[in-house]
């Protein structure tokens, strides 16, 4: 699920202002890591702002970044790579995305603390708990069992009691709980699936990637007043392929 684009770190004061340091590196071992995870995330945000449209992340999304403890939805064995700015295996052949491609998802869905959002393909849970640290409720589904299974618990354990998951093909959105304030997709569709345009509130907002392996793009449809859905592309993407819909 990794973007095209080169890493990069920076030592940013925005970092150092989440992390002082001191007793927080003693504290944790992961301090030291999730700040130079955060300081790529700058310097990729700044390095794309022409094809974004964004130089940098709202402070919100960076606190979310910060505090989602990213070491808890990777394999034990994977662990020590948990912040690095790369996508990681987590089983069934599905991957934990780069921790930049889930900053800007978030950022791009511009999340207000009241919205309901929708996220398909929940994976290992961590993109629904960043979404969770913004969101007042977040309903994500995941086609996978197994998946869908211990992320659920992976969540409650850490806590995150505004999250609702469930099994089944996100094609076909949750009904049951449209419409949606914003709507996530965290794996490439070949077309946008109906039903989400369907489920998300007017002034909402999808973001998707779409398109074949190897030509998936990140995609934000803006829905108006009107019903109508307008799109723009944002970045060159390669996601895991959205499985289910129609068939």
């Amino acid at each position: 699920m990794n973007p095209r684009h080169r890493l990069a770190a920076l030592a940013g004061g925005l970092v150092l202002a989440v992390f002082p340091g001191g007793a927080a590196h003693a504290q944790d071992p992961y301090a030291a890591p999730r700040q130079q995870m955060l300081a790529d995330i700058v310097q990729i945000t700044r390095d794309t702002r022409f094809e974004t449209g964004r130089a940098q992340l709202s402070q919100r999304v960076t606190a979310a970044m910060a505090k989602v403890p990213r070491h808890r939805f990777v394999p034990p064995e994977l662990e020590r790579h948990a912040y690095a700015n790369r996508p990681l295996p987590i089983g069934m052949g599905q991957t934990i995305s780069q921790p930049f491609i889930v900053a800007l998802m978030t950022d791009l869905l511009e999340i207000k603390p009241g919205d309901r959002v929708l996220e398909v393909g929940t994976g290992s849970g961590y993109q629904a708990a960043v979404l969770a640290e913004l969101a007042a409720a977040v309903y994500t589904i995941e086609i996978v069992e197994p998946l869908a299974r211990q992320a659920t618990e992976r969540l409650k354990v850490l806590g995150y009691r505004n999250v609702v998951t469930r099994t089944g093909d996100g094609y076909a959105g949750w009904p049951d709980q449209a419409p949606f304030d914003g709507i996530m997709v965290t794996a490439g569709a070949r077309e946008v699936p109906p039903a989400l345009l369907q489920q998300l509130k007017p002034g909402g907002k999808l973001v998707i990637p779409v398109g074949p392996m190897g030509a998936q793009v990140l995609m934000v449809y803006d829905k108006g007043t009107d019903g109508r859905a307008t799109r723009r592309e944002v970045l060159p993407v390669r996601f895991v392929p959205l499985t289910g819909g129609p068939r």
